[in-house]
């Protein structure tokens, strides 16, 4: 994908001027950089176990599917408190002694005692085991929607991560490789001012010229290690911030792709090309793979089913079925003391003061600002998408004239040094064009590693990796 974006992009930038550009992207090396960089990056694992944690309330979402079997076994002891009194001995028994008299036979008891029992049952145990199963629960059901939602835009959002970590990596590395050019710049021109305080020295030992050139190439090049060191400086900065985002050792060497730097060049490039086909194309694209609107729309997702929630709460019953199954009396003598519940169960909330109607009312509202939010989020990596575009044809025009001006001034620097050599010219015209020379292999430096930064950033724009 990366390479057809950058086929298109850099045959339109270098239409005008007729030739054909070689595919560019970034090196295997740097990909493998980037790999080790979101394996070990602190911020991705947390990602991770987060996505974890809501895989898990998946998980329990799905079981609530299942029919629930607990086994509740209670035992009771009491002592005190209310009784249950009533005189059944004394109602009963004189009226069933009067029977046996009429009748001549023991036919009735006549020693029923009076009930004096505790309301607190002592000495009883209720063993069971209970199942419950839901046959239609539109909690159960859409609740499961919205977490699997949920575990879809938390990896959606672990992306997003990783597709700024993948930039951020990039760049630094880049940068670590801008200062290294830099160096190698700085050290050729202090090569060149050695050179020209040996030959000064010359021509002063040979009354060619007198004592100040030496002094004056001398004080150019105390100039020159300062930045030097400045530069070795900004060196270990670079390297420690990319190691940094690898998680290693901040000092750990860094292997360098030189390929890297050799960023091709439009002779003629256009003045800020613009293609209203080829920018649509790559914001449309852009618009596909970011993660940001796929993070957006299974949230959006996640809150259209809470609205079906909170309908079918307000119109459709909840239907479920149960039963128990065990033993309960005095005493733990299992003897005659086993029995078997079955129960069907119908839940349908017929009034709760609008309290469901508000819900529906405050679900559909969440979805419109989700809806507002994936659009505003769409117009905005559109607008990065074109300002990434403009930014690489800017670096790439910026390239150019850097590569024309850097040819200007090295032409003109062998001339003047051939001239000083010569005698032709002053120190300070040969000092003048030695710093111009300086200046412009700086700016082509720079110019080449922003055109890589920029492709970096448009990468990330349209997410193309």
């Amino acid at each position: 994908m990366r390479q057809v974006l950058y086929t298109i992009i850099f045959t339109l930038l270098g239409s005008l001027a007729g030739q054909a550009q070689p595919q560019t992207g970034t090196s295997a090396l740097l990909d493998g950089y980037v790999q080790e960089g979101l394996q070990n990056n602190l911020a991705l694992k947390q990602e991770g176990l987060e996505i974890s944690r809501v895989k898990e309330s998946l998980n329990q979402a799905k079981s609530l599917f299942y029919p629930r079997v607990a086994f509740n076994p209670t035992y009771s002891l009491a002592a005190g408190g209310r009784r249950l009194e009533f005189p059944v001995g004394d109602l009963l028994n004189p009226a069933y002694a009067a029977l046996n008299s009429l009748t001549g036979a023991d036919r009735f008891p006549t020693n029923i005692p009076n009930v004096n029992q505790l309301l607190a049952p002592n000495d009883f145990h209720d063993t069971k085991v209970t199942v419950q199963y839901a046959i239609y629960n539109t909690d159960v059901q859409y609740n499961y929607l919205i977490q699997k939602s949920l575990v879809s835009a938390q990896e959606a959002r672990k992306r997003v991560i990783e597709n700024e970590i993948r930039y951020t990596i990039q760049s630094a590395y880049y940068q670590y490789l801008q200062t290294l050019d830099g160096l190698r710049i700085y050290d050729n021109a202090r090569s060149t001012l050695r050179e020209l305080a040996r030959l000064n020295e010359k021509l002063v030992s040979n009354n060619v010229a007198t004592k100040e050139v030496v002094t004056q190439a001398r004080y150019e090049l105390s100039k020159v290690d300062q930045q030097v060191a400045l530069a070795e400086r900004n060196r270990e900065s670079a390297r420690a911030y990319f190691n940094f985002l690898l998680n290693r050792d901040l000092t750990a060497s860094i292997q360098i792709d030189s390929s890297l730097a050799s960023v091709p060049v439009i002779d003629q490039p256009s003045a800020l090309v613009q293609s209203t086909e080829v920018l649509t194309g790559l914001q449309q694209l852009a618009v596909r793979n970011r993660q940001e609107v796929g993070q957006l729309g299974y949230t959006l997702a996640a809150a259209q089913t809470a609205v079906k929630l909170n309908e079918a709460n307000a119109m459709i019953p909840n239907l479920y079925v149960g039963g128990n199954l065990g033993f309960q009396g005095y005493g733990y003598t299992f003897r005659n003391q086993a029995y078997a519940l079955a129960q069907v169960g119908l839940q349908w909330d017929l009034f709760r003061g609008y309290e469901k109607r508000s819900k529906i009312q405050q679900a559909k509202v969440q979805t419109n600002l989700l809806q507002t939010r994936l659009t505003e989020v769409e117009r905005q990596i559109q607008l990065q998408v074109l300002q990434a575009y403009y930014d690489l044809n800017a670096a790439q025009e910026s390239l150019a004239a850097t590569q024309s001006g850097m040819a200007n001034a090295e032409q003109t620097f062998r001339v003047l040094d051939s001239k000083y050599r010569n005698g032709q010219v002053l120190l300070i015209e040969f000092l003048r064009v030695q710093n111009d020379r300086l200046t412009a292999q700086l700016q082509q430096s720079l110019a080449r590693m922003d055109i890589l930064i920029k492709r970096a950033a448009l990468d990330r724009a349209a997410a193309v990796n």
